[in-house]
């Protein structure tokens, strides 16, 4: 059974930060490409970032030098710290993980960021 399980959304002040967590199993993690997107009220979803088993990045021109996506392949999970958030970032964030024709989601996140 595949699972991922995303924590850390909540609501913060315009350019505060946080750090979101998406926490897997049932896959062998470490060669499974991890990702954020992300589903704004009102508007359709949306790449946030991405990391790839060898660990290189991709950002939404967005957030780029604000976020950043890490993982951790001993603890089997993915991160997304949000800095110098804006209300525009207000959103559901889900967690992914990708690898060939295997494609998973987790439940979802909400980040709200109030101005």
């Amino acid at each position: 059974q595949v699972q991922l399980v995303e924590s850390g959304g909540s609501s913060v002040q315009a350019g505060g930060s946080l750090r979101l967590s998406c926490a897997a199993s049932g896959i062998i993690f470490s060669i499974y490409r991890m990702g954020w997107y992300r589903q704004p009220p009102g508007k359709q979803r949306e790449m946030v970032a991405l990391i790839g088993s060898s660990g290189g990045t991709n950002y939404a021109d967005s957030v780029k030098g604000r976020f950043t996506i890490s993982r951790d392949n001993a603890k089997n999970t993915v991160y997304l710290q949000m800095n110098s958030l804006k209300p525009e970032d207000t959103a559901v964030y889900y967690c992914t993980s990708t690898w060939g024709v295997h494609n998973y989601w987790g439940q979802g996140t909400q980040v709200t960021v109030s101005s």
